[in-house]
Order: C-alpha cells, then structure tokens, then sequence
C-alpha cells in the first residue's frame, strides 16, 4: 500500500479489530505486535483511518445498491443506531445500520454522544433520498432526539431487545435470587469430592494389600463395584459443578430457571440410579459407596 510499510489484507485486519470486535487502539496496536506486525498506537490509529477513508469511498455503490432493493421491497428503509464503548475511558463508536438488510450506513468514533453531534452522522444519510419508513435505536436520550429533530414524522421505535430486557427486570432480578440460593445449596460439593478420593485411595492401597496375598473373587468383585459406584458419582459431581458455570441469556435464557430444571433432572437420574442399585444389591447388604 502506497506510503504505508504494510499491504491491504492489515488494513482489513485493523478495520475488523475495530469494527468487529470493538476493539481500543492500544488493544489493536497489541494484536498487531503479537502478530508480527510492529506497530505503536499512533501507528494503529492512523491504520484505522486509513481504514475509513477507503471503507467510506469503497461502500457507496455497494450501499446505495442495497438501499435501493430494500427500497424497491419494503417501500422505504429503517435506520437503527447504537453506540458501543470498548472501555472506559475510551471514545464511543456509533453506528447506523439499515435493519431490513443489516446493511452498515456510517460508524464513527465520537468524543461526545450529544445530539447535536450525532445528527453530523444521521444528515449524510438523509441526504442520499430514500424514504426513511421508520427509526429503532436502544433508547438513548440523545439518539433519540437527534433523531426527532431530523425526522420528526417519522415513527420511532424502542429497541425489542432493550425493550423486552426492562420489562423483564423484575424477573430477571427474582431469577438471579433464586440462582444465589440454588448455588447456596450446592456448596457441600467439595465435601461429596473429597469422600469419592478417599474411597478410591481406600481401594487403592486395599488393592496394593491384596495383591501378595490368594486373590479372592468374592474381594475383586466388591473393589470393583466400589470403584465403579466412585466413577459414576464423579460424573454426577462433573455434572452439578458444571451448573454452577451457568449464566444463561438473560432476559431469554433465565439462569436460575436452567439450573432449578437441570439439577431436577440430575437428581431424578440420581434416583432412578440408587434405586437399580437397591434392586440389584444381595439382601441385608450395605452399600459400598455413598
């Protein structure tokens, strides 16, 4: 690439760290190092506008192209913006997107969310001329009325997401009491894991014993049930250990509902388990492992 030390295909790459990934310009810088790639964090950011001078200049065609057969389709387009921080301290990056065809309008970093200033992003877009038949954004007071100021008869839309994600705070808030208290309730598991090792250490060195004396047959067959009454509680304890890593997809997913429905479903399995064992154990016979 002309007055650069480095071709498209990094370009491309800073452009996706950005974009993509929401990444910061020294998060860029260190992905490029650990790739080979020297680069400073000046240098990363210059890379990245670079990046937007050929990114504005290459998607007007594509763009205009795809707004005019969602046009032709839909009979006008919807604009959604949003804004997206990477971390504190850092600018915040709004983008506008097309929702029929997902298709990305404008994105900028901005120092400020005002109004006043997103409306330097919004009016370029009105200007091309197609009929704007609605507008989505997250609900942020200033997108908002940026928006309003500029479409005002336009109809505005909060967010499904967003939307759905504050009316379900009550339950969202009683999900996660009912996930602290289920995790309460799961924390003896260390305990269970430690009475599993010293059975198998048990075992172990009774196996050791027994190996310079008569092998008794009646002896191996209860080392072994033993051994595989361990094995089959550590896949349970893997299995309750493994629900407590759930976070589930708040406000879709409720992780307190997930983990109530699959330790149900652990504890039934572990009922169905002791009572073939009941079954099939001799009678008057204690159980080897519990």
């Amino acid at each position: 690439m002309k007055y650069s030390s480095y071709s498209y295909d990094v370009l491309c790459l800073v452009g996706e760290l950005r974009f993509k990934q929401h990444r910061t310009r020294k998060e860029i810088a260190d992905a490029l190092n650990e790739r080979g790639i020297v680069a400073s964090e000046r240098y990363a950011q210059s890379l990245y506008e670079r990046y937007q001078t050929l990114l504005a200049a290459s998607l007007d065609e594509h763009v205009k192209q795809s707004l005019a057969e969602t046009t032709a389709q839909n009979g006008g387009i919807i604009l959604s913006m949003d804004g997206v921080q990477p971390e504190k301290g850092n600018e915040m990056l709004y983008v506008i997107r097309e929702v029929f065809s997902g298709t990305i309008l404008a994105a900028r970093n901005m120092k400020s969310g005002a109004a006043a200033e997103l409306r330097t992003l919004i009016d370029p877009i009105i200007e091309w001329g197609y009929p704007i038949v609605g507008i989505v954004s997250d609900g942020q007071v200033s997108i908002r009325q940026a928006f309003e100021s500029l479409l005002p008869d336009v109809p505005y839309q909060y967010c499904q997401y967003h939307y759905l994600k504050d009316i379900a705070k009550p339950v969202v808030d009683a999900d996660r009491k009912l996930k602290m208290e289920l995790k309460k309730s799961m924390r003896g598991l260390r305990d269970v894991e430690r009475k599993i090792e010293q059975t198998e250490k048990k075992e172990a060195e009774a196996a050791r014993t027994n190996d310079d004396e008569i092998p008794d047959s009646s002896h191996v067959a209860a080392e072994t049930t033993v051994l595989s009454e361990a094995q089959v509680a550590k896949g349970y304890v893997a299995a309750v250990r493994a629900l407590l890593l759930e976070d589930g997809e708040p406000p879709i997913h409720l992780p307190g509902m997930l983990i109530y429905e699959r330790a149900q479903a652990i504890q039934a399995s572990l009922a169905r388990c002791l009572t073939k064992k009941r079954a099939s154990s001799p009678s008057g016979s204690i159980q080897n492992f519990q």
